[in-house]
């Protein structure tokens, strides 16, 4: 399934209030092929759920990506999982912030301590039009925080990263 998605990414230096009491779901990404700088082929466990996408830049705004996705069963999933190591893990919380719908990614593993929160919208203008809290540091357009990017990181070199980006 072709779908295109318009999302805005946020780093925040800590767990905001409003996923206070949400259950998450948990997410295990593993990004393919091991050996490229920023692989855009994903497999994903994301609850009892799974899946590969392929997610690439519509176009040089990186805010707007096209994903092919297929599910997959548990044993495909697992058959491939062991293809690369460049693994991401992290808890999902949907919540409303500030009277938008937002997907909060609390890290675990190599990249505890990372917060990420995803806004995703309609249409462009809605994008365009956002405005997030003043403390949400804007990242839509960095490689270092991009899954396929980040899952070669740790979190350490991310902050390291992020810093020379003025973060």
């Amino acid at each position: 399934m072709q779908e295109l998605e318009l999302e805005k990414t946020y780093y925040l230096k800590s767990i905001p209030k409003e996923i206070e009491g949400i259950t998450p779901t948990e997410i295990w990404d593993i990004y393919i092929p091991e050996d490229s700088p920023h692989a855009h082929l994903r497999l994903r466990k994301k609850g009892n759920h799974y899946m590969i996408t392929k997610k690439q830049p519509k176009n040089t705004d990186v805010s707007e990506q096209i994903e092919n996705t297929i599910p997959l069963t548990k044993d495909e999933f697992m058959a491939l999982a062991s293809c690369s190591n460049r693994q991401v893990r992290k808890n999902r919380y949907k919540a409303e912030i500030n009277g938008h719908a937002a997907e909060v990614d609390v890290f675990s593993g190599k990249h505890k301590g990372l917060v990420l929160v995803d806004f995703e919208f309609k249409n462009s203008a809605e994008k365009n039009n956002f405005i997030a809290a003043k403390d949400y540091i804007d990242v839509t357009t960095l490689d270092t925080v991009a899954g396929g990017v980040l899952s070669s990181k740790t979190y350490s070199e991310i902050l390291q990263e992020l810093k020379t980006f003025g973060i």
